[in-house]
């Protein structure tokens, strides 16, 4: 009987309120979602969906399927509140007017 190699991985989330980084230690190929759910972080953070919530690994957009490495850093996102370029467009638009 072979034994399972076992490897650790962080999984990330931030509210603005509270940010958390996690270490779980999971089997080699491990899936992102598969991590995300070992680590206990969406007991944490119930208002995390992993059907709404964007992931990533080390800041990169990844899908929930991709197999992850030793040492990788997950990070689940939350939903923009605004459109950057429009906040953009409005503060400068503030700006010209200020003048």
């Amino acid at each position: 009987m072979a034994s399972v190699k076992m490897m650790t991985v962080e999984v990330a989330y931030a509210r603005p309120d509270k940010q958390v980084i996690l270490k779980a230690s999971v089997p080699e190929n491990t899936t992102l979602e598969a991590a995300i759910q070992a680590s206990g972080i969406l007991e944490q953070f119930p208002e995390i969906d992993l059907d709404k919530n964007k992931v990533g690994i080390f800041g990169k957009l990844s899908k929930r399927d991709a197999p992850l490495c030793f040492g990788n850093r997950i990070e689940i996102y939350r939903p923009l509140i605004a459109d950057p370029k429009q906040a953009r467009r409005e503060r400068a638009t503030k700006a010209r007017q200020a003048k």
